[in-house]
């Protein structure tokens, strides 16, 4: 991108905020809401939480 054109861009940003005279966002950036863990990895983990689980009941029912 040009310098020109990301200063236009930046001055087309502060425009809009000016325009909104004191409900400026905190942030310029989108804020996405969403876990910090993936589905995946988070499916990976209780896969081996509880398949732990379930081989230390086999182990305890082999044992006693």
């Amino acid at each position: 991108m040009a310098p020109k054109q990301r200063m236009r861009i930046a001055n087309e940003k502060a425009t809009k905020n000016i325009t909104l005279r004191g409900n400026v966002p905190k942030s310029s950036k989108s804020q996405e809401e969403g876990s910090p863990v993936g589905p995946w990895l988070l499916a990976l983990f209780l896969f081996v939480v509880c398949g732990s689980a379930v081989f230390q009941i086999i182990q305890s029912i082999r044992m006693a």
